[in-house]
C-alpha cells in the first residue's frame, strides 16, 4: 500500500477580509509531484504559502507524512513542519558560499554530519567544483541547483517550489525539469510546485490541480484532465483547443460550420432545444472540406514545428464578448498548405468524442 504523504482537507484562507481560498482538499502519495496551475490571482501562491506556514488557514486541516496535523486551532510555525521550499528567485544568501548556503539549515547536526550531508548533495546536484563559489559567480541553472540542494539538506517530508523554472531559458529548463524529477523520484520526495506554464506540468508532474477563483476546479493525472476537463474554465486555461458556439435546434446540433451530426444521442438528450453551448475542438479535428461553402476566414498565421498554424473566425458569427460565459470565438488548426490572412476557407469538424460546455 502506497503511503499518504500529504493531505489538505477543506482549507479556507481569508486575507484582509477577502476570501482567497475555499474548500481546498486533495491528497498526495509518497513521491507524488503535483503541479498547481491557474490564472493569476486564483490562489496558487497563497495555497503554497499556507502549506509552508507563512499564512495561517482559518478552516481545515493539513496533514504531513501522517504525523503532523495543522489546523486553525492547532497552528505550527514553518520551521517545525519539515518542509523545504524553493523560491522563484532562489533566495540564496549572497554573502555565503555554495557550501555554506547548503549547510544553512543543518545547525542541529554536528560539524562532521553537516560536512557529509553537504558533500553528498554537492555530488548529487553536480556542484562539486563550485562549493567555494558565491551565488553571483554562478549561472542561473547553477543557482537553482544550489537552491535545490539547500532545500533538500534537512531531509524535508515535503518540497514546495514557487515557479522554479521561470527564470531559466527554454532549453536548460527542460533539462533541469527532467533532472529534478529524476532526483525527487530517486529520493522518494513528495513535491508541490506552482507554475503558469502548463507544459511544465506535463513534463514534471504526476498530478495536476487547476485552480479557479480560490478553489480547485479539477484535480487528477494530467493526461486524464486533458482528455476530460470538467469545465470550460479548465479546458480554456489549459488551452486544450478552440471553441465553437453550438445550439440545439430540431434535435440536431447547429454551428457556424454546419450540422455536427457526430454528437451522440445521449449527449443531445442532455441539451435543451435552443440552448447555446460551447464545443471544445482540438486542432486535429478541424479539417479542410473543399466541397463545403467557405465558412471561415483566416485571421492569423504562424509557423510551428507541426506546420502552419491558423486562427480562423467563422464568417458571419458573432464573437463572444462575455468572458464569464464563453471565450473568444477563434478556431485553431494546422495545415501544410499556405493561406493568407482574410482568405476564406471551408472547414468541417471531424467526428470525435464531443466535449460540450
Amino acid at each position: 500500500m502506497i503511503k499518504q504523504a500529504f493531505r489538505a482537507s477543506n482549507i479556507a484562507v481569508q486575507l484582509a477580509n477577502k476570501q482567497i481560498l475555499q474548500d481546498i482538499s486533495f491528497e498526495l502519495a509518497a513521491g507524488d509531484i503535483l503541479g498547481l496551475v491557474g490564472p493569476s490571482g486564483c490562489g496558487k501562491t497563497t495555497l503554497l504559502n499556507t502549506i509552508a506556514g507563512f499564512i495561517n488557514q482559518q478552516r481545515g486541516e493539513l496533514e504531513i507524512d501522517q504525523a503532523l496535523t495543522i489546523s486553525a486551532s492547532k497552528p505550527m510555525p514553518p520551521e517545525q513542519r519539515r518542509i523545504g521550499m524553493i523560491f522563484q528567485d532562489y533566495a540564496l544568501f549572497p554573502h555565503l558560499t555554495v557550501a555554506a548556503n547548503i549547510k544553512f539549515g543543518l545547525s542541529k547536526l554536528s560539524k562532521a554530519e553537516q560536512a557529509q550531508r553537504c558533500s553528498d548533495l554537492l555530488a548529487l546536484l553536480k556542484l562539486d567544483d563550485f562549493a567555494d563559489r558565491y551565488p553571483h559567480q554562478l549561472s542561473g541553472g547553477q543557482q537553482q541547483r544550489v537552491a535545490i540542494a539547500r532545500a533538500l539538506a534537512p531531509r524535508p517530508k515535503l518540497l514546495l517550489l514557487d515557479e522554479p523554472f521561470s527564470n531559466i531559458d527554454a532549453r536548460l529548463r527542460n533539462e533541469l525539469m527532467l533532472e529534478l524529477r529524476q532526483l525527487l523520484k530517486s529520493q522518494g520526495i513528495t513535491a508541490i510546485f506552482v507554475t503558469h506554464n502548463k507544459d511544465e506540468v506535463f513534463t514534471f508532474a504526476d498530478k495536476i490541480a487547476v485552480m479557479h477563483q480560490g478553489k480547485i476546479a479539477q484535480f487528477g493525472v494530467p493526461s486524464e484532465v486533458c482528455q476530460q476537463p470538467n469545465s470550460w474554465q479548465v479546458a480554456d486555461f489549459l488551452q486544450l483547443g478552440s471553441w465553437l458556439s453550438v445550439v440545439k435546434q430540431a434535435g440536431v446540433l447547429q454551428s457556424a460550420l454546419g450540422v455536427l451530426d457526430f454528437v451522440s444521442v445521449e449527449q443531445l438528450d442532455t441539451l435543451a432545444d435552443g440552448s447555446d453551448k460551447q464545443l471544445l475542438i482540438k486542432p486535429q479535428y478541424l479539417v479542410l472540406a473543399p466541397t463545403v461553402k467557405a465558412n471561415v476566414a483566416v485571421k492569423h498565421v504562424s509557423v510551428t514545428e507541426q506546420g502552419y498554424h491558423y486562427l480562423v473566425a467563422p464568417i458571419g458569427a458573432s464573437v463572444a464578448d462575455n468572458e464569464s460565459s464563453s471565450p473568444e470565438q477563434l478556431l485553431s488548426f494546422y495545415s501544410a498548405d499556405i493561406f493568407q490572412v482574410e482568405q476564406p476557407l471551408s472547414l468541417s469538424v471531424a467526428a470525435h468524442q464531443a466535449l460540450i460546455f
